[in-house]
């Protein structure tokens, strides 16, 4: 997916249209303490009823079987306002294999 350098778009700070420098960051792996992982945590009866369950003490889901990985990232860009140089993130992320600026 090629991606232009530099984009005119809306700054919420300055709160008019600017021109923005386009960056690209990568995606941070999701934690442990994320909804979804405490879902699932409950789903097993894990971290439930009396004393030290360390990390819940009961192997990994076995009632349902997860899909394997995405072959692509979703793309997590910044856009960084000429005028007052804030930078604001992308709103959602977009599924690309591989992300150019030109």
């Amino acid at each position: 997916m090629k991606i232009p350098k530099t984009k005119r778009r809306f700054c919420p700070t300055c709160r008019k249209h600017t021109e923005q420098k386009v960056s690209q960051n990568k995606k941070r792996n999701p934690s442990s303490l994320k909804r979804g992982s405490k879902y699932r945590a409950r789903l097993r009866g894990a971290a439930r009823g009396t004393g030290n369950l360390g990390r819940y003490s009961k192997p990994a889901v076995t009632k349902f079987k997860r899909a394997g990985a995405k072959n692509t990232k979703k793309t997590d860009l910044r856009y960084t306002c000429t005028v007052c140089k804030k930078t604001s993130s992308q709103r959602y992320g977009i599924r690309a294999k591989r992300v150019e600026l030109i």
